[in-house]
């Protein structure tokens, strides 16, 4: 009876980016039983989640090339789904880069008055759902992923690292209140870098040339995130990044930052002798 109610529920989509989020989703997606559309975007998705989705024959990939948003919408719609993940990131800067819009995007950017993550993608959610397609929290089916509140490593903050932290939160909190990026570099209550379009791990990796080691790297979700596009992420990549460089410590949002490689980031994590925290934050979004 359980197996029958599986097979009948409907279809889900997934519009691809990079990083191991989408092999998350879709693994989540398998245990279910649901049928899956991937929609994967050529300039940004691993091509291995081919070889993922062959374990499954309920799954089909269809790779679209940055800016056909039109055809995102017609495979999904042929394969009858009226729900879509979008998972894993695309870049920023990937929309500056020589893309060429169909029709259908370029009345997306057309309607946008800034070409903010959070404009430019809640346009496409608005125009999915005028095609009958409704965009899921991207972490639906990835609950125990999210970062709890508290200290998250064997590691303890110290005083420093704590005092960073509190510093960094109302700059970090500020920036993303403009859409201008999730995370700020902190070292002895100084500003030494600030996320754009480059991404976390390259913002960890810049603030470490500018200041050397013994920085803090705080990431925020923004006060009303969207949890259907653009949750703020961190994995074992992250950790590495900071290892490069020698940052100490990592705050994230608890409850709106998706740990991607979850224990595997906390053992790599203890392994480096680093601090990561998840700081308490009201459900907003």
């Amino acid at each position: 009876m359980i197996s029958c109610a599986v097979s009948e529920m409907p279809p889900i989509g997934m519009i691809a980016g990079n990083g191991r989020f989408p092999f998350l989703v879709l693994e989540a997606a398998q245990r279910l039983g649901r049928d899956v559309t991937i929609v994967a975007i050529r300039e940004e998705a691993d091509p291995s989640i081919e070889q993922a989705a062959a374990s499954t024959p309920a799954v089909a990939v269809h790779w679209v090339s940055l800016g056909q948003l039109e055809t995102c919408i017609s495979v999904l719609r042929a394969a009858g789904v009226t729900e879509a993940i979008m998972a894993g990131q695309v870049r920023h800067s990937s929309l500056f880069a020589g893309v060429t819009p169909d029709p259908t995007l370029l009345s997306v950017l057309k309607r946008v008055p800034a070409k903010s993550t959070d404009a430019l993608l809640s346009a496409i959610a608005d125009v999915l759902g005028e095609h009958g397609i409704t965009l899921l929290d991207s972490t639906a089916f990835l609950q125990t992923l999210l970062a709890t509140a508290g200290t998250l490593t064997r590691r303890e903050p110290t005083a420093n690292e704590s005092a960073d932290f509190a510093f960094g939160y109302r700059i970090a909190d500020a920036v993303a209140g403009f859409d201008a990026g999730q995370t700020v570099i902190v070292k002895d209550k100084a500003i030494v870098a600030i996320e754009a379009m480059e991404g976390t791990n390259e913002v960890i990796v810049r603030a470490g040339r500018l200041a050397g080691s013994g920085t803090c790297v705080v990431k925020v979700a923004k006060p009303n995130q969207d949890m259907r596009f653009d949750v703020p992420v961190v994995g074992v990549p992250t950790v590495e990044a900071m290892l490069r460089v020698g940052a100490s410590a990592l705050s994230v949002d608890a409850g709106k930052t998706l740990i991607v490689d979850g224990d595997a980031f906390v053992q790599a994590a203890d392994e480096a002798g680093l601090s990561v925290v998840g700081r308490p934050r009201e459900s907003t979004g």
